[in-house]
């Protein structure tokens, strides 16, 4: 995917080098080796500059990412591409619950990625898969999707730093007490398994704060926002409260009161990351989400409850 990006200097940014202007707006090492590289990749008015040059207020500086492949190895699929939102720089997706967001031993071709690149070879547009905020296969909804380097470099360093904050709904065994609460509990790999994982003392630091929506003896709903993005952290965090997802297969298994785990990426708040501008994503619960919510809460709204 291509991106051109003109900028006009400021009074203040008078005195900076181009690289330092440069990484200051989020361009990575990598991101100005690949201008470097680029013919015309970096330009004052129409001639090419050295990242070392001095900028003058007033001087119209502009940017091309030139990228020329797709991501290697990834066929395209014709396979479900919800777009909840699409410009130059992003993709907002709400993806299907059973669905991989990356190819692997066993998902070669049925994976967001495939999706993806079906969309945009469709279009006759190279693009290389980036995906900013991972979810499980079997977790739905919302995931951002950076349609060039520059977008991913800044993106991913805001996911880093805590500034977008993501919120999931997800349905638990058992009665959550009502109100909000904490866990803070590291979180690692379990010896005998390469999926699951469990809270441990030597693990990596996992913060998940939640909020319970509704509660009966048999099952909560609840919201959960992340300081950390661990593996499985709403699952494992759960489980470890003792109220493990309904539907989990690793966590809680033997209940099918869902389909899958019960978990449901419904919220996203970020800055876009060319113009600066807050951007708020929701997304309902799934059908088989609703379902869930329909037995255990006859006659609970989930859009009036969250």
């Amino acid at each position: 995917m291509n991106k051109t990006l003109h900028y006009t200097i400021k009074p203040e940014e008078a005195g900076l080098t181009v690289g330092c202007f440069l990484r200051k707006q989020g361009y990575s090492r990598h991101i100005l080796t690949h201008l470097k590289q680029t013919e015309h990749g970096i330009c004052l008015g129409s001639a090419p500059v050295y990242t070392s040059a001095i900028l003058r207020s007033g001087d119209r500086l502009t940017v091309r990412i030139i990228e020329e492949h797709s991501s290697g190895q990834i066929q395209p699929a014709a396979l479900p591409f919800p777009i909840v939102f699409e410009d130059e720089d992003i993709l907002v997706i709400d993806k299907p619950a059973g669905m991989p967001v990356h190819p692997s031993q066993g998902n070669h071709g049925n994976t967001l990625a495939n999706s993806a690149a079906w969309y945009f070879h469709q279009q006759g547009v190279p693009y290389v898969f980036r995906c900013i905020n991972r979810i499980d296969r079997d977790t739905s909804g919302l995931l951002i999707l950076a349609k060039h380097m520059l977008s991913a470099a800044v993106l991913s360093k805001d996911l880093k730093e805590h500034r977008i904050r993501r919120t999931y709904l997800a349905m638990t065994t058992g009665r959550l007490t009502p109100g909000e609460g904490t866990v803070r509990a590291p979180i690692g790999r379990c010896p005998h398994s390469i999926l699951e994982r469990q809270v441990d003392p030597l693990g990596e630091e996992a913060v998940t704060h939640y909020r319970v929506l509704v509660s009966s003896d048999q099952a909560s709903l609840a919201s959960f926002s992340l300081e950390t993005g661990r593996t499985h952290q709403i699952r494992v965090h759960m489980k470890y409260l003792g109220h493990p997802l309904l539907g989990d297969f690793l966590y809680n298994p033997g209940n099918h009161d869902c389909p899958r785990q019960a978990l449901h990426s419904c919220r996203l708040e970020f800055s876009h990351p060319i113009s600066g501008k807050m951007l708020t994503f929701t997304c309902p619960l799934p059908d088989d989400m609703k379902a869930c919510l329909k037995r255990f809460f006859p006659g609970q709204d989930a859009a009036l409850l969250f």
